[in-house]
């Protein structure tokens, strides 16, 4: 999901959400701890547009540019923060994320430096996409290690029981979660290896600007879901976030494996596409009940789960 831990330049827009009085003090009292500040130097605050996780603002501070990320409501159910903490200790210093300055283990709250003239991903440009696509593969072979695993499959469900007892908004949901649960043996048998995996490696967290070579630099932002797993599931992430057809697929996934992906490992991604598209329609469902709305992207994933079972399952009977 995007998460608006940090920002491109051009995404700014001032929003008309008002916070609690007590939570915006809260975080200018994090920031003064954390930066050692007083708050006469936390200057020019703007609150920027809401995420689909997170609150979050920009603000100066001795001539520097930063964003404050505060959870937002529920999300205390959906973040382990102590494993995105422990995400990002073992991230830094490689070049990989954006610059972290503080993150609190407990609360979530976070402060990375602010890029400027920088901007995401366009799923649409193909140069765009065969860059961002070589660094999440540069990631993925530096096969770092934490010590927790992202449970898709126990996700999907530990979502689903946060409806309360409510029921899915579709009809045929129950039939849709034991299609998509059936693939669960088919991944299970062709994951090669599990190291650290974004998860939410969608084309709004590759951040692009400019490096003091004249060419581009890319870093991956917003880790809170990372963790241990099968690294192809990120391609299917990037996919369904960005709502591709079964051509832009097929292009991205051959994007990311150059030397050419095996029919296999394109019907395990295609099993990914399914799962991950109800794990998140399942998120969506959850965020309702908060009086959020996601738009067409909500019926998006829930779509992939219906249609990409079924992709699935024709590919496996036609390799035999």
């Amino acid at each position: 999901m995007k998460t608006e831990d940090s920002v491109a330049a051009g995404e700014i827009m001032i929003t008309d959400t008002v916070w609690n009085p007590a939570e915006q003090e809260d975080a200018i009292a994090a920031i003064m701890t954390a930066m050692n500040v007083k708050r006469e130097e936390i200057i020019d605050i703007t609150v920027l547009k809401k995420g689909m996780t997170n609150r979050s603002f920009l603000f100066r501070c001795k001539g520097e540019a930063y964003i404050m990320r505060v959870p937002g409501e529920g999300t205390e159910q959906l973040i382990n923060r102590e494993e995105e903490y422990a995400v990002y200790q073992t991230l830094e210093g490689k070049g990989i994320c954006d610059r972290v300055i503080y993150i609190d283990p407990k609360n979530g709250f976070k402060i990375t430096r602010f890029y400027e003239n920088t901007r995401v991903c366009d799923p649409l440009d193909p140069e765009d996409v065969r860059k961002c696509m070589k660094k999440l593969r540069e990631f993925h072979e530096r096969r770092l290690v934490v010590p927790h695993t992202f449970d898709l499959f126990g996700l999907i469900q530990h979502y689903e029981e946060l409806w309360d007892g409510r029921p899915s908004a579709y009809a045929d949901y129950a039939e849709t979660k034991e299609r998509v649960f059936s693939l669960r043996a088919y991944i299970e048998s062709h994951v090669e290896e599990r190291i650290l995996t974004h998860i939410d490696a969608v084309p709004d967290n590759f951040l692009i600007f400019p490096n003091d070579q004249g060419g581009e630099s890319i870093r991956l932002i917003d880790w809170e879901y990372a963790g241990m797993q099968d690294p192809h599931m990120d391609v299917a992430m990037f996919c369904i976030y960005a709502l591709y057809d079964r051509e832009h697929i097929e292009a991205l996934i051959d994007a990311y494996f150059t030397e050419g992906c095996r029919p296999e490992i394109r019907i395990k991604i295609y099993c990914y596409i399914a799962a991950c598209g109800l794990l998140w329609s399942n998120w969506c469902e959850y965020k309702r009940i908060f009086g959020l709305e996601f738009g067409d992207y909500t019926l998006g994933q829930y779509r992939y789960a219906r249609d990409y079972y079924s992709i699935a399952m024709e590919e496996m009977e036609r390799i035999g």
